[in-house]
Parts: structure tokens; C-alpha cells; sequence
């Protein structure tokens, strides 16, 4: 498995990793996501990872192709996108499945983030969650 950065990779405010297709993808994913949102100093790394985990997961299992992973913070605010080759639309609005075909993972990503939303292009789709998150030092509580 290759897994290349573009040149933003190195920012702290955004992330672009080329993901092959692959059932590992999803877990390579989530590594990457980890060391990227501790280093950015992101609270909510769990539920940002399982974002991730979710649309690398979608992407490999209705897709044939690669995808990229995008992590993009802008100030309190950070956005998971992941592109793919589909041009099929998930209806991000649609009630969970519940069955073999899915959409679990969609109304998780609805639960977690601020918005979810799909951005068709040609040759595929850009799934994007936005997700709120804060620096450690402004979620504590205490005197002003």
C-alpha cells in the first residue's frame, strides 16, 4: 500500500493524503488522522476519527478507486472531506437503513457533526462533514 501527501501536508491547518483502494485504507485513515489532529492540538480527536473512519469506509466498500482524505481546521471549526470516484449521491438526508445496504455511518456523522454535506464533480463526489472542535485550553471551564 502507497500513501502519498500532497505538499500541504506538512500545515497545520490542513491535511491532503492519497488514500489506494483497500481494505486497509480505512485504518491507515485513522492513524494518520490521529497523529495529525494531536499534533494540530484538536479536541474531539475521537469523534474525528470515527468521521474519518467512516467516510474512508464508505468510499472503499462503494467504490474501485482511490480517495483523498482532507483535514482542514479553521479556527474552531474542522473539515473532514473525503473524494471519491462514485458519482452515485448518498441521500444525507434519508433515515438510517437498517440493513444490509447500510446508512448507519451517515447518521453517525450527522450526530457528531455540525453538517454534512455532498459536493458533486465530475467523475465522482466530495462528502464533507463539518465537525466543531476547540483547543484543549479553550474547553476547559473555570473563572474567567
Amino acid at each position: 500500500m502507497t500513501i502519498t501527501a500532497s505538499p500541504s501536508a506538512p500545515s497545520a491547518t490542513r491535511l491532503v493524503v492519497d488514500l489506494p483502494w483497500g481494505l486497509r485504507s480505512p485504518a491507515v485513515a485513522r492513524r494518520i488522522a490521529v497523529r495529525w489532529l494531536e499534533a494540530a492540538d484538536c479536541a474531539r480527536t475521537a469523534d474525528a476519527v470515527l468521521v474519518v473512519s467512516e467516510l474512508v469506509t464508505n468510499a472503499v466498500r462503494h467504490t474501485r478507486g482511490p480517495c483523498v482524505l482532507t483535514l482542514a481546521r479553521d479556527g474552531e471549526s474542522l473539515d473532514i472531506a473525503v473524494t471519491d470516484h462514485s458519482e452515485e449521491m448518498p441521500d444525507v438526508h434519508r433515515p438510517p437503513a437498517g440493513d444490509q445496504r447500510g446508512g448507519f455511518g451517515l447518521e453517525i456523522m450527522r450526530h457528531l457533526g455540525e453538517s454534512v454535506r455532498v459536493v458533486p464533480r465530475l467523475g465522482g463526489k466530495t462528502v464533507h462533514v463539518a465537525l466543531r472542535v476547540q483547543t484543549p485550553a479553550h474547553d476547559r471551564r473555570g473563572p474567567p
